[in-house]
């Protein structure tokens, strides 16, 4: 049953004129207060689901979601949709997370966005008290289950502020969920009485297909050549992303590559270049994607397999969501699996190693045992490295334990821009300026560019933007605002374009680090296990891809999808196919033809096969159709 009033709001600030399969029945659960369990494929619109009933409500909805660029993404989006939203992440002072949640308990924002180490934050739970909460919506609820890919023991946190809000609603969200992490998911959410919404995991326009290749540039030039429009090609470290963006231009095709290493101005060009069809190819790690609307793409290549089908099935979803057909292809050689497996265990440090690399971090701050809880420490893992005499490789898949363990978070593509808010009232500042007369002019600057907003709140500043109307250079703004900063008349500060490592607990003793061995232990099996799967995916030859894909999470459906490789390899060897293959063949080299007409030229099978028939040949290379139907022999 429809919901004028929520076909309202989405009208009014997203401008269209009905939901999407399932939003509604997700939104009208949670406007009756049940908490729910909302499944959405990748570009399903999760968002919507939270957005919508949060604007029919009193109060802000709490966001609690792990990834800061799809946070300020978020709240970037609502403001452009006249939506007071704001986020607190790692790397913000404390002063500026203060006037931040003060501005929140007085009920300046309808979404505040938070990652789950903060809800149990003392300054938090004591802003929390004051807040009128309407609904805690949880992004990425997979990460709250340790049988998921993604686990995040910050999330377990989340149990205890719900105890503390019993009345608040809580709406979780993910794009993947076995039966196993969508069971643990409810219980570990304290979930009473829950509804669970699930869109079915099949794509009827993706065709997934699985290419086991001894040259694995030969084909990804043959895929890219045969299938016009926009595409992704996915690899898995950052070294391979850049010498395949070579390669591929060296070879004719507009690419481009992109990961987090990269600053965040060049990864925010080369991003848009290729959202506004600029760049046709991006070459990208896993970094790449996430909260990134791009309809028409019509390839995803994985150069490597993830190793898992969680993680595949996200990346390879990216592809036609305009619901035009689309092609997720997987390139493997027998050795892949070999290498991935030797990493899951390089990946699982022994517990000695981790205390020590522990010790190091500590020793590289200066930190002392009991403190540094939520500090955050700009990041430089080759320095770091140096100083403590310990190998790269070994220390990044530590440092990912110590994260999983809840100790530590690594931000590797962190950027914040900088911040500013003024301390003195108006009359104060003026009264500054007339005793300080070589601050006027940026001051006045200040406040002609971002306006009174500067004494409410902290505000995102760009210092060359000052520098234009206060005519001075970007060093000279950085300098007086520096000084001001010292003298206390405002808070300022400075851009960050480093990776960020936050210590999320206060330091322990390293010899005492309460690592939970028997956890580590199944958590390695359970990586090795989800690997089996990749690879009993990528060596299956005989079984629908797509149910092969449903089957995993859980999805009984017994019909093929007709699309994937193996649909289409099963075609080909029917009686029927062959013959009509011949005939296509016959008809095609007198002249190119609407596929219609060719329909209708072989009488002696009906339209709908002879379609099929074309669309087989199609996949596999014989031949191509263009916009019109127009269909050639290759």
């Amino acid at each position: 049953m429809q919901n004028p009033k929520a076909v309202e709001v989405l009208k009014k600030y997203w401008g269209y004129a009905a939901f999407r399969s399932m939003q509604e029945d997700i939104i009208q659960s949670v406007l009756e207060g049940n908490d729910t369990l909302a499944l959405l494929p990748t570009g399903g619109g999760k968002s919507i689901c939270f957005q919508v009933p949060a604007l029919m409500k009193e109060g802000v909805c709490l966001v609690v979601s792990p990834l800061i660029a799809l946070m300020k993404d978020q709240v970037e989006q609502l403001k452009r949709r006249q939506i007071p939203a704001a986020a607190i992440y790692s790397g913000m002072t404390l002063r500026e997370i203060d006037i931040l949640l003060d501005n929140a308990a007085h009920g300046a924002y309808k979404f505040l966005y938070i990652s789950p180490e903060r809800l149990k934050t003392e300054l938090f739970l004591a802003r929390a008290e004051k807040m009128n909460i309407s609904l805690l919506a949880i992004d990425e609820a997979h990460c709250i289950s340790q049988w998921g890919y993604d686990f995040r023991p910050p999330y377990l946190e989340i149990s205890e502020f719900r105890q503390l809000h019993p009345d608040v609603t809580c709406l979780a969200l993910t794009a993947t969920a076995t039966e196993q992490v969508k069971q643990d998911i409810q219980e570990k959410l304290l979930f009473k009485d829950a509804k669970v919404y699930q869109k079915s995991f099949a794509r009827d326009n993706l065709s997934y297909s699985v290419r086991k290749v001894e040259n694995k540039e030969a084909k990804l030039f043959e895929i890219l050549s045969k299938i016009p429009g926009t595409s992704v090609v996915y690899a898995r470290n950052r070294r391979t992303t850049m010498d395949l963006a070579v390669l591929l231009q060296k070879n004719g095709f507009d690419a481009d590559y992109y990961h987090a290493g990269l600053p965040q101005t060049e990864r925010s060009a080369k991003q848009d270049a290729w959202i506004k069809g600029h760049t046709r190819i991006i070459v990208a790690t896993n970094a790449f994607g996430m909260g990134i609307d791009k309809a028409d793409v019509r390839t995803v290549i994985h150069w490597e397999m993830p190793d898992n089908l969680e993680a595949y099935y996200q990346e390879a979803g990216r592809a036609g969501r305009d619901e035009r057909k689309a092609f997720a292809v997987a390139l493997y050689h027998p050795q892949d699996f070999i290498e991935m497996e030797k990493k899951v265990h390089l990946a699982h440090p022994e517990i000695a190693y981790l205390k020590k690399l522990y010790q190091s971090l500590a020793n590289y701050y200066k930190i002392a045992i009991g403190s540094g809880e939520l500090q955050s420490y700009p990041f430089n893992i080759k320095a770091f490295c140096e100083q403590a005499k310990l190998e790269a490789f070994e220390v990044f898949h530590g440092l990912k334990i110590l994260e999983q363990e809840g100790f530590i978070q690594l931000n590797e593509h962190f950027y914040r821009p900088s911040g500013l808010h003024i301390n003195l009232d108006y009359k104060e500042l003026y009264s500054y300026e007339i005793a300080n007369e070589r601050f006027e002019r940026i001051l006045k600057s200040l406040l002609r560019i971002y306006g009174g907003e500067l004494y409410q709140q902290v505000v995102f500043i760009n210092e060359y933007e000052i520098g234009k109307i206060a005519e001075l250079n970007e060093k000279q703004v950085f300098t007086q605002l520096t000084y001001l900063d010292k003298e206390g008349v405002l808070d300022y500060s400075p851009r960050s374009d480093q990776p960020q490592l936050t210590f999320l607990q206060a330091r322990h003793d390293a010899n005492r680090l309460p690592l939970n061995e028997k956890t580590l232990k199944e958590r390695k099996e359970n990586k090795l296990n989800k690997l089996k799967s990749v690879h009993q995916y990528a060596e299956n030859d005989q079984y629908c891809r797509t149910l092969s894909l449903l089957q995993y999470f859980g999805e009984d459906k017994n019909e093929v999808c007709g699309v994937c490789d193996i649909c289409i390899k099963n075609k080909r060897t029917h009686p029927d196919y062959k013959d009509i293959e011949k005939q296509i063949i016959a008809q095609l080299l007198k002249s190119p033809m609407n596929y219609r007409e060719l329909a209708r030229n072989i009488q002696q099978f009906s339209e709908d096969k002879v379609i099929e028939a074309l669309r087989a040949m199609d996949e596999t290379g014989l031949i191509t159709m263009d916009r019109s139907g127009v269909v050639t022999i290759i």
